[in-house]
């Protein structure tokens, strides 16, 4: 048990030394660009103005004073970034130099380091087919190693997935503006893509959404191996396949489109930004993309 602890700790300083390092040195700039100053609080109420937005007007004060008064915002200094991070079973799957659950892991730190360079708060929703855990937002450097540090170790206790909960649980627990980060493979159950759809349209009322797309390159094509054994990591159900046949491998890869753009399209009609993130690929560039086209 302690020697798991401490592989634990090790691994949570090597995460932190490479990830903390891109977000001082290139991401925290970006970061305060994209996402500060998007959240909007009540400052002050004045008299109206000619050309003053009408919508503005608050109405009790003017029914009191009887003259016009409306209501001045002003951008918010601090914000609140919530990580959502999927925990099912299917972020153990990886064929080349990580797994899908280190490049998480990775992301995560990235995000929550830039967001604590700018003196934001930092939170973290672990889900699979339910809420596993909840880390209310806290500012400081050991608050966000105590995330990255249950990222590692915490074992959930459903291999399901259920997007929607995540979401949900977002809207019912952060009343205040939060910039959300949605990090999961999406390989979400079909059942669950309506409840997804409706929870995002509550969601992103209240919160600034951006999806994280983690995927291995074996999930979009499978090799030519022979005859093998393949097994669910949500569901554990095993089927053999021949994936020396061209068919079989057309088919598996035609599905894999299917179920993206099934996704895409969910997302993009709900207004929010992705990022789609492999394996087998650099996330920096990636992330920077999605911060330029904010």
């Amino acid at each position: 048990m302690q020697e798991q602890e401490n592989d634990i700790l090790k691994r949570v300083r090597k995460i932190e030394i490479k990830t903390r390092g891109l977000s001082n040195e290139i991401f925290a700039g970006k970061y305060h660009t994209a996402f500060k100053g998007r959240g909007m609080s009540f400052s002050e109420v004045r008299e109206y103005r000619i050309g003053d937005d009408v919508r503005d007007i608050d109405w009790n004060v003017t029914a009191r004073s009887r003259t016009p008064h409306i209501k001045v915002y002003e951008e918010e200094r601090e914000l609140t970034m919530m990580l959502m991070v999927d925990v099912s079973g299917s972020r153990d799957f990886g064929t080349v130099e990580r797994t899908k659950k280190s490049l998480l892991i990775e992301v995560a730190a990235v995000l929550a380091f830039s967001a604590a360079q700018t003196g934001d708060k930092v939170g973290c929703i672990l889900f699979s087919d339910r809420i596993e855990k909840f880390i209310p937002p806290k500012k400081g450097r050991g608050h966000i190693l105590t995330i990255i540090r249950q990222l590692i170790g915490f074992k959930p206790e459903s291999d399901g997935t259920a997007l929607s909960e995540a979401v949900r649980f977002l809207s019912a627990v952060c009343k205040k503006r939060s910039t959300a980060f949605l990090l999961s493979d999406f390989l979400n159950a079909k059942r669950d893509e309506e409840p997804f759809d409706d929870a995002l349209k509550i969601a992103r009322a209240s919160h600034d959404l951006i999806a994280v797309r983690i995927n291995d390159p074996r999930e979009r094509e499978m090799p030519d191996v022979g005859i093998v054994e393949l097994q669910d990591a949500e569901s554990q159900r095993k089927v053999w396949v021949d994936t020396s046949s061209m068919r079989v491998r057309e088919h598996y890869a035609a599905a894999w489109r299917e179920r993206e753009e099934r996704t895409l399209e969910t997302l993009r009609h709900n207004g929010i930004d992705v990022a789609s993130l492999s394996t087998d690929e650099d996330y920096i560039a990636a992330l920077i993309k999605l911060f330029k086209q904010r």
